[in-house]
């Protein structure tokens, strides 16, 4: 395989075509349902959801704040462009079931959940 080597948190939320998506995905079209989908998260469990939720909650707050969910596609790979403030906004709105400005774990889980 020509993926890098991951260490064991990561590499259950990485694969080749992780990559690929994250890199050449144009600015405003990033779609969170068909990334998760495409990274196998949405077939993961809870636990594993958690594991991904914590790598994104780069401040361990306990929450992705809107500055961490910008840079959301770099905790994917690190070549990844980071999202646009729509495509920020978006997805904010979009898991941020009970309007406090961030998204939570369970918030995060049923995002990510089909």
């Amino acid at each position: 395989s020509s993926c890098p080597k991951r260490s064991s948190t990561t590499v259950h939320i990485h694969n080749c075509c992780t990559t690929c998506y994250a890199i050449n995905t144009s600015a405003d079209s990033f779609d969170y349902k068909s990334f998760f989908a495409k990274v196998g998260l949405t077939s993961k469990s809870p636990d594993d959801i958690k594991k991904a939720f914590a790598i994104i909650d780069q401040d361990k707050s306990g929450f992705i704040e809107e500055d961490e969910l910008k840079l959301f596609l770099q905790n994917f790979s690190a070549s990844a462009r980071v999202l646009t403030d729509k495509e920020t906004k978006a997805f904010m709105k979009a898991g941020d079931t009970d309007g406090d400005g961030k998204i939570g774990a369970d918030e995060f889980t049923a995002l990510v959940k089909p």
